[in-house]
Formats: C-alpha cells, sequence, structure tokens
C-alpha cells in the first residue's frame, strides 16, 4: 500500500499489506511533477493520540482515498462554480488530494474494535469511522489545495464560515468549512440528545454569521408536595425549570438553592408549595397562616405546635392543600388532692332509764382529716369530668359518743290517739300554720321542753322525740289541757 491507502497486492487484514506505509524519509514538500498547473495542499497534523490515517491495520486497502464524490459532498451546489474559478477540474483536485505529498489528519477509531479475520469486509465501526473523517476532514483538505492555486484563494475562503453556536446561552465562535447543522456540531463534537432543542434543524445550511442554539434536555426527577413525577426540561437553573414547569415557586421551600444549575445528566428535587390555610388551636381563636407543610407532622413542626400525648388533630393522615382547616383539640388529664374533714362516727349507748326517743351526748369526738385524689379531665381548657381514684387517712376521727333512750314512753298509745285528731296521725306535717307535727307544737312550746334538742322544728323529729317533749309538757301543765279541743274529745284530762 502507499501513503493513500491504495493496495500493494495484497487483501484486507493482510500484515504485508500495510509495509508500503510512510516512512521517514518521504519528502513532504516536493512538488509534484506535471505540467498541469498545481500545488501541494498541506494540512497540520493535530495533536491527537490516533494513528496517521494510511498507518490504522484495521483499514480497507484504498479505504482512504478521495473520490470525485467525496469532493462534490463536501462542496456542496457551489463545488462547479468553485472549481471553475480556480480553473481546475476535478480529476486535478482528486490527483493533488491522493498525492503521496499531502498529508491528511489522522484518525482515531473507537476502542474494542474486533480482531481482523482476514476478510475483504471491515468491521461497521471502521466503515463509520472512515466516512466520519471524510466528512470533517475533506474541506479542509480542499480547501488547502485551492487556497495554492492561482486565483482560488476566493473559492477556498468562500468554504469557510464564522459561526456562532450558543450553548444553553453560552456562545462561543468557530471557524467551519461545513455546510450543514449538523456537519458543524459533528466537526465541534457536540452531539444533540432527543430531548434537546436545536435550532436551526441538522440539515439546515449555514451561511458565514449564522447562529446555531442547542438546548440541552435535563431530567428532573420532581417531587411536588410529595407527589413525584419525571420531567424533561431545557432549563439551565432550578428557578428556569420550575418556571418551565408551571410550579407555583412563590414562597415555596425547595430542596437546591433556585440559582443552582441543572447538571446536563439531570438531577433531583423537591418542592413544596405555599399554601394558606386555617389553624384552630385548643381554645384559641381560629388563625390563618401561611405553610409549605405538606403533612401534619411537618406544620406541627413548623409551627412548634407541641402536641401532648392526648391531643388529637383533625385528619392526622391528610395531605395539607391550600384552604385546609387544621383543628387541635387539647386534651388533659390532671390529677387534684383535697385535704377534707372526716365526721367522727357515731356510738349510741343505749340508757334503759330514758324513754325511746330521748338522747344526749357524751362525748362530740373529733372529726378526722383525709386527702381525696381526684381525676380531672378537661377538653380545650373545659372540665368534662371527674373521677376520685384514690383517697389517703390524715388523721382518724374519733367517734361521737350519744346515749338514747330504751323504755318504752307511757301511753304512747293515748299519743297516737290525740295525734290523729291534732293532725291525722301525720307526725312530719308542716300545715304552714304556725303548729308543727304530729301533736301541732308551736316553735316556742317546742323550744321551752327541749324539742330543739332533736330537731329545729317538731316536724323535723320523730315520733318518740315529739312525745317525749309531749310529756314534759304534760307533766309541767298537769294534763292534756294543752290540746283542749281533741283531749276534750277522747275524754282525756
Amino acid at each position: 500500500m502507499n501513503g493513500r491507502g491504495e493496495p500493494s497486492g495484497s487483501t484486507y487484514g493482510n500484515d504485508d499489506y500495510w509495509a508500503d506505509s510512510f516512512d521517514a524519509a518521504t519528502d513532504w514538500f516536493a512538488p509534484v511533477k506535471t505540467e498541469a498547473r498545481t500545488s501541494v495542499g498541506l494540512l497540520d497534523r493535530p495533536e491527537t493520540q490516533g494513528y496517521p490515517a494510511s498507518d490504522h491495520p484495521s483499514f480497507p486497502p484504498g479505504a482512504l482515498k478521495i473520490t470525485p464524490e467525496d469532493v462534490y459532498e463536501a462542496l456542496g451546489a457551489e463545488a462547479e462554480d468553485m472549481l471553475a474559478t480556480a480553473e481546475i477540474d476535478i480529476d486535478e483536485v482528486i490527483r493533488l488530494l491522493n498525492a503521496e505529498t499531502t498529508v491528511l489528519p489522522p484518525l482515531e477509531l473507537p476502542e474494542g474494535l474486533p480482531e481482523t479475520d482476514g476478510s475483504d469486509t471491515p468491521p461497521p465501526e471502521v466503515v463509520e469511522a472512515i466516512a466520519s473523517w471524510k466528512r470533517r476532514f475533506i474541506k479542509g483538505a480542499v480547501a488547502s489545495v485551492l487556497v495554492t492555486m492561482t486565483g482560488a484563494g476566493g473559492a477556498a475562503a468562500a468554504m469557510d464560515k464564522s459561526v456562532t453556536v450558543e450553548i444553553d446561552g453560552t456562545e462561543r465562535t468557530v471557524s467551519t468549512y461545513e455546510s450543514t447543522v449538523g456537519e458543524v456540531l459533528e466537526d465541534e463534537g457536540i452531539q444533540v440528545g432527543k430531548h434537546d432543542a436545536l435550532s436551526p434543524s441538522l440539515d439546515a445550511k449555514v451561511g458565514h454569521g449564522d447562529t446555531i442554539t442547542l438546548e440541552r434536555g435535563r431530567l428532573l426527577k420532581l417531587t411536588v408536595d410529595g407527589e413525584q413525577r419525571e420531567e424533561w426540561v431545557r432549563a439551565v437553573t432550578v428557578e428556569q425549570a420550575l418556571r418551565q414547569l408551571g410550579v407555583d415557586a412563590q414562597g415555596a421551600w425547595i430542596s437546591a438553592d433556585r440559582n443552582m444549575t441543572v447538571p446536563v445528566e439531570g438531577m433531583e428535587l423537591s418542592v413544596k408549595t405555599a399554601k394558606t390555610i386555617t389553624l384552630i388551636d385548643g381554645d384559641q381563636p381560629p388563625r390563618e397562616l401561611t405553610t409549605t407543610a405538606v403533612t401534619l407532622d411537618e406544620l406541627a413542626k413548623e409551627q412548634e405546635l407541641h402536641l401532648g400525648p392526648d391531643d388529637e388533630i383533625s385528619g392526622s393522615d391528610q395531605k395539607i392543600t391550600d384552604g385546609t382547616e387544621v383543628r387541635i383539640t387539647r386534651n388533659s388529664t390532671t390529677v387534684v388532692n383535697v385535704t377534707v374533714s372526716v365526721d367522727p362516727p357515731v356510738k349510741e349507748i343505749v340508757d334503759e332509764t330514758m324513754f325511746k326517743g330521748e338522747e344526749r351526748v357524751k362525748d362530740p369526738g373529733k372529726p378526722g382529716e383525709k386527702i381525696v385524689f381526684t381525676r380531672v379531665i378537661k377538653r380545650n381548657g373545659e372540665e368534662v369530668g371527674r373521677e376520685v381514684i384514690d383517697e389517703r387517712i390524715v388523721r382518724e376521727a374519733e367517734p361521737k359518743i350519744v346515749i338514747v333512750g330504751g323504755k318504752e314512753p307511757p301511753n304512747s298509745a293515748v299519743w297516737d290517739k290525740l295525734a290523729s285528731c291534732e293532725s291525722g296521725g301525720n307526725w312530719a306535717t308542716n300545715t304552714g300554720n304556725g303548729y308543727y307535727g304530729g301533736l301541732q307544737f308551736d316553735k316556742s312550746t317546742w323550744d321551752a321542753y327541749g324539742g330543739s334538742q332533736y330537731a329545729a322544728y317538731p316536724h323535723q323529729a320523730t315520733r318518740e322525740q315529739q312525745i317525749a317533749v309531749a310529756e314534759k309538757v304534760r307533766a309541767d301543765r298537769g294534763g292534756y289541757g294543752a290540746w283542749p279541743s281533741c283531749s276534750s274529745q277522747l275524754g282525756l284530762s
């Protein structure tokens, strides 16, 4: 093979095929011996780690040889005019480009190419690499040839354009021989993803001074108020992305700085929007507030609402939205203790010398003390229940000793008859006429004969106690004269 990739009688994959590659003895600047008006097109070799274009062992015979079709494709519709202006035909251009004295840039192949198997068919990766190499560098090679031709400088210069490439708002100016947007971007190593926005399109023609605008698509894994979704955006900053998605970020909590750049590879972002709600806390008046909380637990932390173990919050499993009413019921349980007096127990001692119904206090005793523990339940400050849960005696009470009569009063049957006449036998009657009880005592008589020791009024005392007082009256007055009408009817004197 010569320096242009032409075969020397060997097939693809044969190691002997590459023996004619360029060597150190090659005179790169020797003129081509021909009577035609020619010159040598020279290209600077870029600084790269790739193989020289003619030396890579994976290239098939003649793969890098420039054809008329390659030139016409590179120059486009202006090809004939350019060649006419340069007064050179296509065959002469091809001869110069394929000459051993024309140095073409190196070509880099993707890593991991399969091993050659000795066949004439190159791997697909090699075919694509060669096609890409021609697309990227052939215009520069043609221009190098034309610029050295007499009168062809303008034609070559016409192939060179200054184009502005704007990516996500950042501009840079590139010099290119390419004719379409796609070729310019490929030449610059810029790939366009399916979620990117490109203007003009890849197939659009470019001219000097044109601008190519590319907005990169970025995958946003977005969570808004607990709802997760994935969205593609063409925004540079977080704030721009939210605006593009229609997310209301006014007053919102955002997990990243609003001015942060969204990485091209995407990012995760959480947003909690601002919501206006009504909060009713216990017995406090309702208040309206703005919150970014999504759950009631978050609201409690945000507003520093300290909830007790028995407090209740309405809809504890609900999600907070704009207009939500949150009601907190404050339940409290307290235990109060109160010291109270304990009445002395009454101990009765029967005295058979006293009539039944009569009694006297021998020892008034002493009251005791006890502590009563009571559970008090309140709801929003109002008591809704109480319960005694314990009592503790502090001081025992001393009993009250009362002597009571055990003897039946004389003539009790007579007093029953007299009561029947006076009050119809109702010992508890109070007619409101100033006379009380079964025997119709007035208050002054009752008190005068010791009735107040039993009760304040006669009708409040027992039958026996009323009879005991009546016996004293009868004995003092010498008979039943205190009851004149009924005693006369009963024949009592």
